[in-house]
């Protein structure tokens, strides 16, 4: 049989194309990732990968904000704190107020760190009392539970020396609470704070397209399950014991230490419609509960936080619901934009200026305040 003496020049064609498809293919998605990055940049100040803006610190066995983290509305000191740089020594007449928590203590989304509830209560602060002076550490990390904040005290913050401590947080011990109870009772078999990897650390298009798969995907199997019944009281009863053992820890560092309730969008006065979407981010995390049930968890989580403050002596912030459920006060379920970052510092300072406990802290320092 003859050979074909087109086959070569065809065969050369077909590379050809397939070449062309490859880079064709290729181009899009560095035009994709490009976009996601332009308009990141845009909203955060930042092109970095999601998921690299955090370091391993050895000394203390934690992931902790790293200089990626630097954006244009996010600037961190020298140990990785959402602050100013602190003087070291202290000076003599200087109170140094410390806050621990997770992402709702660090305020990724507000403008800027001059609007952090922690800087807000700071310069407060600084108003009400005369003859002494204010700083803070804000060492909020967002994904931190209680037990990874008691580490984060006892090993990064104690070294700082600070005179007043204050926790701020109950989501994340909920939602690792809720999903392992729902994983004991088979709606739930992720690992729920697992960070993804392979290209999700390289690619801030590939991680949306996989987080929003993920949300298709936990929707999909919920609404197949059902909601979860429970019983919030029982679930937090492991939170308040944490909380009491982080809260006990802060007295043997401070002199004063403080624990606030913690604030939601969600509420029981809102329509359906209105709670729903209070919830999306919590739904997020706990797909297998109602925004009711989320709701009821909330009220029990900040029980504990009440319980917790009463045994171990700390000052009680109260006033959560103070602070609007709304648009204009939540970026999302828990997250505060300025205003009601603006909110949280004013309980806070409300309750400090109240406080005999933290009025003898700034005696001791040599200040009074300023209406005195």
């Amino acid at each position: 049989m003859k050979p074909d003496s087109k086959t070569p020049h065809a065969n050369g064609a077909l590379a050809a194309r397939l070449i062309l498809l490859a880079v064709s293919i290729l181009v899009a998605l560095l035009a994709i990732e490009g976009a996601v990055r332009v308009r990141q940049y845009m909203k955060y100040g930042t092109t970095a990968v999601v998921l690299n803006a955090y370091v391993y610190d050895p000394k203390s066995d934690l992931w902790v904000p790293g200089p990626q983290m630097n954006r244009k509305q996010i600037q961190l000191d020298s140990g990785g704190f959402r602050n100013p740089e602190l003087e070291n020594p202290k000076p003599e007449n200087r109170i140094r107020l410390a806050f621990l928590g997770a992402s709702t203590t660090f305020c990724a989304e507000v403008s800027s760190n001059e609007t952090t509830w922690p800087h807000l209560v700071a310069r407060e602060l600084s108003k009400r009392y005369r003859g002494v002076t204010f700083d803070y550490v804000n060492a909020g990390v967002p994904g931190y539970v209680v037990e990874r904040s008691l580490r984060n005290l006892r090993l990064r913050v104690a070294p700082l020396q600070p005179d007043f401590i204050l926790y701020y947080e109950a989501a994340n011990d909920f939602a690792k609470d809720s999903r392992e109870l729902a994983a004991r009772a088979g709606y739930y078999n992720e690992k729920w704070d697992q960070p993804p990897g392979g290209l999700a650390r390289v690619s801030n298009a590939y991680y949306l397209i996989a987080k929003n798969f993920k949300i298709r995907e936990r929707a999909r199997r919920q609404k197949e399950a059902g909601t979860l019944r429970y019983n919030p009281d029982s679930l937090s009863a492991g939170y308040e014991a944490r909380l009491v053992r982080f809260l006990r820890a802060a007295h043997e560092i401070a002199p004063v230490v403080a624990v606030a309730t913690f604030a939601h969008k969600v509420r029981h006065d809102q329509t359906p419609e209105e709670k729903l979407r209070g919830s999306e981010a919590s739904l997020f995390f706990t797909p297998f509960f109602s925004p009711e049930e989320i709701l009821d968890g909330w009220d029990a989580y900040n029980r504990r936080v009440r319980g917790a403050a009463k045994e171990s002596g700390a000052i009680l912030i109260e006033g959560e619901d103070s602070i609007p459920g709304d648009d204009a006060h939540f970026f999302d379920s828990i997250h505060f934009l300025d205003p009601g970052a603006r909110l949280q510092a004013d309980r806070v300072v409300k309750a400090l200026v109240a406080s005999p406990e933290f009025n003898r802290l700034v005696t001791s320092h040599g200040g009074q305040l300023a209406s005195d």
